[in-house]
């Protein structure tokens, strides 16, 4: 692959104007863009697979107006694959993209997506999510209050025997999230969320809040747990952000949480791969771990009885 041009086995896919700088204060252009999703398509695509995609677009680089994009335009070719999706209080259809390949993802960059979001549910049961989110937002620019959020959030996963893993989001905070097996529908997933949020923020009131008013916040880390219901979706692991230096949303082990100097956007465009070089990705396995929450359910109501 050369210039403007990626050839993915018998496609090609032309990035026009490559040269356009998308990322001002790092000089970051399409192409460059471009030359990221290609490569890092291999351990980015297993968590686009089969869930629809929200794209971010920014035609005239990040220091411009972005918008979101839902439904997929009918100039989009052929090859690249779409699902009906059935939107919401509407009763209408609309397709949207699905990202199951490198050649879909670049094609996405020349149509000046740099951020897809996903779907926490797939498209063999798009009411049934295969992922539950807690977005951890801080108060401030510090890292060490999101520190502690995911910690507590995790060891209250851990109490009703729930595996989670975690993300740096590559804007403000990190994502904790907990692999399902589909067996819930999304209110029953929201409302477990949301009641293990409040839990945990009742443990540490001075710290954590789940509320959802900004003004009673209270420079305390918000556990937002609103991410859980049908269509909403969430920044896809090692999706670039439109945000200054292009940060990346990366996937964590747990103890590197602890590690000096990390923040939600210490990868980037720029290092990236380097960490690549030296770790797998952490989130390779993740879906092995799919759980149910009827158990979990029961001990974190059998916690909060015990508790009140």
């Amino acid at each position: 692959m050369s210039g403007s041009d990626y050839t993915f086995g018998n496609r090609t896919v032309s990035v026009q104007h490559p040269d356009k700088v998308l990322f001002p204060d790092a000089g970051f252009t399409k192409n460059d863009l471009a030359e990221y999703y290609a490569r890092i398509a291999e351990v980015m695509l297993p968590h686009l697979q089969d869930r629809p995609l929200t794209l971010q677009r920014f035609p005239d680089g990040i220091e411009q107006k972005g918008f979101y994009q839902k439904k997929a335009p009918d100039h989009f070719p052929d090859w690249i694959r779409r699902v009906p999706i059935e939107v919401e209080g509407r009763g209408t259809i609309q397709p949207q993209v699905l990202c199951d390949d490198a050649a879909t993802l670049v094609y996405l960059v020349d149509q000046a997506c740099i951020t897809p979001h996903v779907w926490l549910s797939r498209t063999n049961q798009l009411h049934r999510p295969d992922k539950m989110v807690f977005d951890l937002d801080p108060p401030s620019a510090a890292f060490e209050p999101v520190r502690f959020a995911a910690r507590a959030i995790r060891q209250a996963l851990e109490d009703v025997e729930l595996t989670s893993f975690v993300m740096t989001t590559g804007s403000q905070g990190v994502h904790v999230v907990v692999p399902l097996d589909q067996s819930a529908s999304f209110d029953t997933v929201r409302q477990f969320a949301r009641d293990l949020a409040e839990a945990v923020a009742a443990r540490h009131p001075d710290r954590l809040t789940a509320k959802l008013r900004k003004k009673e916040r209270e420079g305390r880390v918000f556990l937002d747990s609103l991410r859980n219901a049908y269509a909403q979706n969430t920044v896809a692991p090692y999706a670039v952000r439109a945000l200054p230096g292009a940060p990346v949303a990366t996937p964590l082990d747990w103890d590197e949480l602890g590690t000096a100097g990390l923040h939600a956007q210490r990868y980037t465009l720029d290092n990236l791969f380097r960490r690549l070089g030296q770790k797998d990705d952490p989130w390779t396995a993740i879906e092995r771990h799919a759980q149910s929450l009827e158990g979990p359910r029961r001990r974190l109501d059998a916690t909060s009885s015990t508790s009140s």
